[in-house]
């Protein structure tokens, strides 16, 4: 700029001279009467499952202390709002708030965690898949409000919706092209605006049963954010923010507040997201990271409300761009006060639940875990718990259906059992989906090809004790369109009842109604025939527990692999 009356010699200005700067700052003090940025604070969790009371075992805990429990994380949240400025506050969550929750929230469709989360002040959530457990119909109950259709108001009052706003941008109604629910929210503190979208893996009709998904189209995650950051700014927003169920993990050696050597489908979908884009709080995953991918805040909470992620946003008053963003997992410890109110919600429910919960159904000798063992260097192993439910899922048809093996999904499988007595609260927290078993017949071939597609997907069927198989890490993996085409199992190896398995031949085979329908991506068990539906997972299970008590924790030995049975 040029001003009349400058020296050339730069020394000083003229009086005039200061006059025809205006607004230009020339001292400290000047300087800072510049407008200042909104402080803008987001207090964000992510797969919080209906885990109400604090979570038991390796589940309530994180960084090396107990953590969890509704009532702990109420009080949190109030003190970090009154840290900040309450009104420059904002709650946000990355879905898989309810679903395979325990018995006390999923005894009644989950309305005690949507009421819980309203009453510590959520104020917008993405849908995760889990919310789509019971169907579309049943999640726009829980936003919107009403008694169960079959159930009624269960607890003898009305269930009035969620004090929230689920967010939900790219699940679309296929009859009609629109979005399910309200893709994104305008959110607006001091005079700036903060958008918010919200959204669940494209991938969700894999993992969720077909009835929970029916009627619905998923988009891909990233081309929706970039279609809607485009819209929001059109509306004048600069400030936007991804609430994602989707995420990544982080290696091992990383804390709750560390990004190293991430990976998974958050690094993609956030390195092909518009710059215009600024924090991505995701979920799914149940880690815990706090990242920079791309230019953009990436955060994940871990799991059960044992952590919220501060998330302080400095936000141009003039402009609304977000200036900066840093990020910190917070732990959710139990040494604070709990709130009342959701001590006199959890009482409530308690009540009504009544000694169902609390009836012993077995005993085991031993802490039997969900822990996947070690497969040739990754954790694609069998799982003690996972093969008794395998077990137990077997002896549930073996006379009625003359199935001779069952498969069990790691999915599936929710929380460990500790040593000692066994209630029906806890063998439900193992099991909460109420799927049915299903028999069905499959040859020798398809169950092959069953056994070759988990190496495509990346999961591992935990087997029945009738069956064996030996895995080559050598072998090749075959592809989504061709499972079959893969030789990790060495074929000849597959027994079933010491038998070795015939190619030709068909087998009665016992699997839940989610993997009958080709979730979790096996498809190939869609091949079966003759099926016939049975009792609930969770009733076999616990019929076996009572059955076979006390309970020890199965062998390891139903799949091995040729360093330990060398080739003949």
């Amino acid at each position: 700029m040029s001003i009349p009356g400058m020296r050339r010699a730069g020394v000083a200005l003229t009086a005039l001279a200061v006059a025809a700067l205006g607004a230009v700052a020339t001292t400290p003090e000047q300087a800072d009467a510049r407008p200042k940025p909104v402080d803008v604070t987001l207090l964000a969790l992510n797969d919080f499952h209906g885990n109400l009371e604090p979570p038991s075992g390796s589940s309530g805990t994180i960084a090396g202390q107990t953590a969890g429990g509704v009532e702990y994380l109420a009080t949190h949240l109030a003190e970090l709002r009154a840290a900040a400025k309450k009104k420059n506050t904002i709650t946000v969550a990355a879905g898989d708030l309810i679903g395979a929750s325990p018995l006390l929230s999923a005894a009644f469709h989950d309305e005690p965690t949507i009421e819980a989360l309203s009453m510590a002040g959520l104020d917008y959530a993405s849908v995760g898949n889990h919310e789509f457990d019971e169907g579309a119909a049943e999640l726009l109950r829980i936003q919107n409000g009403g008694c169960h259709p079959v159930d009624g108001c269960a607890d003898g009052t009305p269930y009035r919706g969620a004090g929230f706003k689920y967010l939900s941008a790219n699940a679309f109604k296929t009859a009609t092209g629109k979005p399910l629910l309200a893709p994104y929210a305008i959110h607006k503190v001091q005079g700036v605006k903060v958008g918010f979208i919200g959204m669940t893996l494209e991938g969700t009709p894999e993992i969720v049963s077909q009835q929970g998904v029916a009627g619905l189209t998923f988009a891909d995650e990233a081309d929706t954010a970039n279609r809607y950051a485009r819209e929001l700014r059109r509306k004048g927003v600069e400030a936007i923010v991804v609430l994602l169920h989707e995420g990544g993990t982080q290696a091992a050696t990383g804390g709750i507040n560390d990004c190293v050597g991430m990976t998974g489908p958050i690094v993609d979908i956030a390195n092909r997201m518009d710059p215009s884009i600024d924090v991505v709080v995701s979920g799914h995953t149940h880690q815990a990271y706090n990242c920079d991918i791309n230019g953009k805040l990436v955060t994940s909470a871990s799991s059960f409300g044992r952590l919220v992620t501060d998330i302080d946003l400095k936000i141009d008053r003039r402009t609304g761009d977000v200036i900066s963003a840093k990020a910190e997992n917070m732990v959710v410890t139990r040494d604070v006060a709990k709130d009342p109110k959701q001590t006199a919600l959890i009482d409530r429910y308690k009540t009504v639940l009544g000694p169902v919960a609390g009836r012993q159904v077995g005993e085991t000798t031993t802490a039997i875990t969900r822990s996947q063992e070690t497969l040739f260097g990754t954790t694609m192993g069998e799982s003690p718990l996972g093969n008794l439910i395998a077990d137990a899922q077997l002896a549930a048809t073996d006379d009625e259906q003359n199935a001779v093996a069952a498969f069990m999904n790691p999915g599936g499988v929710r929380a460990d059992l500790d040593a000692g007595p066994v209630t029906y609260e806890e063998a439900f927290t193992v099991q909460p989906f109420a799927n049915n078993l299903v028999t069905l017949d499959l040859t020798g071939a398809q169950l092959y090809c069953v056994l070759e597609q988990q190496f495509v997907t990346g999961r591992t069927l935990y087997p029945s004790s009738t069956v064996g198989y030996v895995v080559d890490p050598a072998g090749t993996t075959g592809t989504v369109a061709d499972p079959c085409a893969g030789t990790r199992v060495v074929r000849g190896s597959l027994t079933i009842g010491g038998t070795t398995v015939d190619t030709a031949a068909t087998y009665r085979v016992t699997v839940n109604n989610f993997l009958a329908g080709g979730g979790d991506g096996f498809s190939a068990l869609t091949g079966g025939t003759n099926l016939v539906t049975g009792q609930i997972d969770l009733d076999a299970f616990v019929a076996y527990l009572t059955a076979q008590s006390p309970v020890s924790a199965p062998t390891l030995d139903r799949i091995r692999t040729t360093a330990e049975v060398p080739a003949a």
